[in-house]
């Protein structure tokens, strides 16, 4: 019977729990750890690519300029990160309206449910997660070719942009497509200043704001909405 093909009627404790654990989503501590040490990595494997083929720093971003390593850059990324987050805010909202629904399975899969946790993920994992994604889809897939191949600019950032939504696809179709505008407009910003510091400080007060809001306070936009009406 299917029941049988589902459920062994004849099954060892041992049989099962292996059977149980397999079929059980990882707990968000597991999540964490796996997120940090796959970004970290991939973090490693970036740098040493830089160093092997002697990348200068100032095709990542990264140079003596108030603007794109001083205290100018550090609130332009203030801004645009806080400035980013309402646009994707309103952008949900426009999307309730129109009864598109976005996955929010895996920001609800990584918000902790202890204080240590909250430490481990604000002052750890998002922090990883900002540095390497900025690494990856800005510096290295927009500075790198711009300053080395004398690529055009925006191109690179509508191309990084494409590939920085792809790489969000387990937020479904309607989060990619903001992830994708929240990719132009990080683009834009580093274009604009030359800066690793600022897309990095700009995407994870996205990504900070995000799961404190409505993880952490459980505020959701419909709330604000209701409030300030």
């Amino acid at each position: 019977t299917i029941e049988s093909r589902t459920s062994p009627r004849f099954e060892t404790a041992r049989a099962a729990r292996i059977r149980t654990q397999r079929a059980a989503p990882p707990s968000t501590g597991a999540l964490l750890a796996n997120v940090a040490l796959t970004q970290g990595l991939f973090g490693v494997l970036i740098a040493g690519g830089a160093f092997l083929f002697a990348i200068p720093a100032a095709a990542f971003g990264v140079t003596p300029t108030p603007l794109s390593t001083g205290v100018p850059a550090l609130v332009l990324g203030i801004g645009a990160g806080v400035g980013f987050w309402t646009g994707s805010e309103l952008a949900s909202l426009a999307g309730d309206g129109l009864g598109l629904s976005f996955d929010e399975s895996l920001r609800e899969r990584l918000a902790p449910d202890s204080p240590g946790g909250w430490v481990v993920l604000l002052a750890g994992v998002l922090p990883t997660i900002a540095i390497v994604e900025e690494l990856l889809f800005r510096a290295a897939a927009i500075g790198v070719p711009v300053a080395g191949l004398d690529a055009p600019a925006w191109a690179m950032v509508i191309l990084s942009s494409g590939a920085f939504a792809l790489g969000h696809g387990a937020q479904g179709r309607v989060g990619m497509a903001v992830t994708g505008t929240l990719g132009l407009a990080l683009g834009t910003l580093f274009v604009l200043t030359d800066s690793l510091l600022a897309v990095v400080v700009a995407h994870y007060l996205i990504n900070a704001i995000e799961l404190t809001v409505h993880e952490g306070l459980d505020i959701q936009p419909r709330d604000i909405v209701a409030v300030t009406n």
